[in-house]
């Protein structure tokens, strides 16, 4: 039931309003809801206001609430509501607390918290640097920004009172620590993750991504190291100072290990320096599954050296050896799933054996068929428009050129550009395929095409660290071990946030929604002041719980104010 307001115009053009009270009803054929009037109340220019205040108290009355006018003079304060609030008693601010109390249960329940303070102690340092880490950790999972940005504005808008000492000179300094003691914080962090969760690090997942600069010159290589902000292509396609950072993580995402190389680094060339860090640790048996950049037949004499086994995409349609032979051997798939068949093939005998899998998916095939067909429509159609096909026309250039429509055109004797229908065959024979090389004889082919589809982990990974939520770039810093640094505070923003979404099974961007709600308000009377909490909804208590994060006191803390002179 409820007050509904109807217009009518009249013949001057002017409007009229009414009051109606009403209540929806189902309509019993069309099963629509429909307004029903019980009564009407008439124009509203010509209704008393004090008739309608009087019916509501009156309902007020019944229900047991009340009602207050505000258009009326404001009474005095009720007797029950007299020294409620006590004398002197002032609050001063809301800070968000929720996600912090979150990230920082993890921080210590991870042992980053311990690992840092054990490090910082060995140093000799009374700073706190493991606070600095924290806060920087923690910005890149709320709200990022630069480190000047935290210390300046972000630790001013949430309760972290024991990051609110820091000095801007302590945060740069912290990051100099975490340079020099990085490999071993990485590794003790990991095996207490693993350990913790349970983690099954029988395959690594690697790849790299490219971090760029808002600089205009690259670094110049000094006989102590080399620069690190090299220029090379990155994923806008332009050709500007950069470095390429590479991630190493399970099966469920959590990372590993990560590496900073100068920007002009191929992915081939990562293998050697993965290679020996991840042998130091001695994982065990251990599967590296890496995409077609790492593949080549140095990386793979690497890699049985270093991880002992390896499964790798191959580029089906640039060896000879697949091309020729891997793809034109006959026999029939297995079926594992609708979108996932398999069949294996294997070159050569004895230890220069080559074990390949061949991958297909008709869903692929077909939408990569209709694809085909759709550019080459508009290949025709451009080749139409030009009488003179000449291959050093402008436009015949920027078509051989395009990576779209380059790789179905050539130029035949005339030097005419012309649609190569070897080409587009060659192109049909790989049409939902894809091609993997392993090294490990007891890995079964449907385990490995499963395994490789998982690399897609490692993707997620990456859109997190640098558009999600944690931002990695562009990267502002200058010196090379701050800039290393920078990258690994990322990614420990990435394994708390990966923990966290695996035990609220939820993306994190829920969960920082949820927690945002619980907040810290702080009060002030003459000599002291207190923290206070708000009350937490259902869902906080939720997530904490799911997150095993024991809800905080309602006083979360007790302050003493300096006396006046």
């Amino acid at each position: 039931m409820y007050l509904r307001t109807t217009r009518r115009q009249n013949q001057d053009g002017s409007w009229v309003e009414y009051y109606q009270l009403a209540h929806n009803a189902r309509h019993p054929e069309t099963h629509r809801s429909t307004a029903h009037v019980i009564h009407n109340f008439g124009r509203t220019d010509e209704l008393d206001r004090d008739d309608l205040v009087r019916l509501c108290r009156s309902i007020a009355r019944v229900c047991g609430v009340e009602v207050r006018d505000r258009v009326e003079a404001p009474t005095a304060e009720p007797a029950e509501l007299k020294g409620a609030w006590p004398e002197g008693l002032r609050m001063a601010e809301t800070r968000a607390y929720g996600p912090l109390l979150a990230i920082e249960a993890l921080w210590e329940r991870l042992s980053i918290g311990t690992t840092l303070r054990a490090i910082a102690e060995r140093a000799g340092s009374r700073v706190p640097y493991e606070r600095a880490l924290f806060a920087m950790t923690a910005n890149r999972l709320c709200a990022p920004e630069s480190k000047l940005g935290v210390w300046d504005r972000w630790l001013r808008e949430v309760h972290l009172p024991s990051c609110w000492e820091l000095k801007l000179d302590h945060m740069y300094e912290a990051m100099d620590l975490l340079y020099d003691h990085a490999a071993e914080v990485e590794q003790a962090i990991f095996f207490r993750t693993a350990d913790l969760l349970n983690l099954e690090v029988d395959i690594v997942f690697y790849d790299t991504t490219k971090a760029s600069f808002a600089i205009d010159f690259e670094d110049p290589d000094t006989d102590d190291e080399l620069g690190l902000r090299k220029r090379g292509h990155n994923s806008l396609g332009t050709w500007s100072p950069q470095v390429v950072v590479a991630l190493a993580v399970t099966r469920e995402g959590i990372p590993v290990r990560s590496w900073v190389f100068p920007g002009n680094t191929t992915d081939s060339t990562t293998i050697e320096r993965v290679k020996a860090d991840l042998r130091g640790w001695k994982l065990g048996r251990c599967l590296f599954v890496a995409d077609a950049g790492m593949n080549s037949e140095g990386n793979r004499d690497e890699l049985a050296r270093a991880c002992g086994k390896y499964l790798l995409a191959v580029r089906a349609g640039s060896i000879a050896e697949v091309k020729d032979d891997v793809l034109k051997r006959p026999g029939r798939y297995k079926e594992l799933a609708k979108n996932l068949h398999v069949k294996e093939v294997v070159v050569g005998d004895g230890e220069l054996r080559r074990r390949y899998l061949v991958c297909f998916n008709p869903e692929e095939e077909i939408r990569e068929r209709w694809h085909r067909d759709e550019v080459l429509a508009l290949i025709r159609d451009e080749l139409a428009e030009h009488l003179d096909r000449s291959a050093k026309a402008k436009w015949a250039i920027e078509l051989l050129a395009s990576k779209q429509k380059g790789r179905y055109v050539s130029v035949n004797p005339e030097n005419e550009v012309v649609i190569d229908p070897a080409k587009v065959r060659d192109a049909a024979k790989l049409d939902g395929k894809w091609v993997l090389i392993t090294n490990d004889d007891t890995l079964a082919a449907e385990d490995a095409a499963s395994g490789y589809k998982s690399l897609l982990v490692i993707e997620r990974c990456f859109r997190t660290l640098k558009s999600a939520s944690i931002h990695l770039g562009p990267v502002h810093h200058w010196r090379p071990n701050r800039i290393e640094a920078h990258v690994k505070i990322c990614v420990l923003a990435l394994l708390i946030q990966r923990v966290a979404e695996l035990a609220a099974s939820k993306p994190w961007s829920q969960v920082l929604t949820t927690l945002k709600k619980l907040q810290v308000t702080t009060f002030i009377s003459k000599a002291h002041g207190f923290f206070r909490r708000n009350e937490t909804t259902s869902d906080v208590q939720k997530t904490l719980q799911l997150l095993n994060v024991k809800p905080p006191a309602l006083v979360v803390g007790v302050f003493a104010l300096p006396l006046e002179s």
